[in-house]
């Protein structure tokens, strides 16, 4: 009897270079807020836990005053403060969160992304960026061997993981805060609202609304 053929390893996911190029508009902004702080990041923010996690949270961009800062994802902002105490919530990660790179804290089965890797003006990406940088979120989701379920904060990230994992129609697939969408292949998106000072503050998204993706999520990944 013939041995099964071995399934070949994902090929290791390449971030964007310190110095990315692919877009002007962000380079030029990068290199302005390094001129004016340069012990912050200014650079494309690396994304955050292990590859082997079978789950993939994916953000719209980094933050000016965040991640763009301390150069990890939801890291010194209001938004990484809900995110951060939820995971340690649900058991997804361990540590204690004190909104510095080098606080040791650590992701379990989670992963951080962002559908695009650099601080853009106003926190909103043109179509062009999103384009230029969707390969690296192609190629990161495509070499993490074990996902499961991808969890986007917005209907910007939801939109992109939808075109990245090669979804022909959107309209089939309309974001919906606390939604599961079963995708071809067996993975699962879910939809949040994104976890901003703005969506809570105005009652959109409350922590227990939050709470409730969460465990909708570890409840389909049999960690409840």
């Amino acid at each position: 009897m013939a041995s099964p053929v071995p399934t070949p390893a994902p090929e290791p996911f390449t971030p964007p270079s310190r110095d990315c190029s692919f877009c002007p508009r962000l380079v030029e902004f990068r290199l302005r807020q390094r001129a004016a702080f340069p012990d912050w990041h200014n650079a494309p923010v690396p994304s955050f836990g292990p590859l082997e996690a079978r789950l993939a949270i994916v953000g719209l961009a980094p933050g000016l005053r965040g991640a763009n800062r301390t150069g990890r994802p939801f890291t010194g902002d209001y938004a990484g403060d809900l995110l951060y105490a939820t995971l340690l919530k649900f058991d997804l990660a361990e540590g204690v969160y004190r909104a510095d790179p080098h606080d040791g804290l650590r992701l379990k089965d989670a992963r951080i992304a962002n559908a695009v890797r650099c601080v853009p003006p106003e926190n909103k990406p043109t179509p062009a960026e999103f384009a230029s940088c969707r390969p690296f979120l192609r190629a990161e989701l495509a070499s993490m061997p074990n996902l499961s379920v991808v969890l986007a904060l917005g209907r910007g990230a939801h939109d992109q993981v939808l075109r990245v994992l090669g979804v022909k129609s959107l309209a089939g697939y309309p974001f919906a805060h606390g939604r599961l969408h079963e995708l071809p292949g067996g993975r699962v998106l879910a939809d949040s609202y994104h976890c901003s000072r703005y969506n809570t503050n105005t009652g959109r998204l409350t922590e227990a609304m939050f709470h409730d993706v969460f465990r909708a999520v570890t409840e389909r990944l049999g960690r409840a």
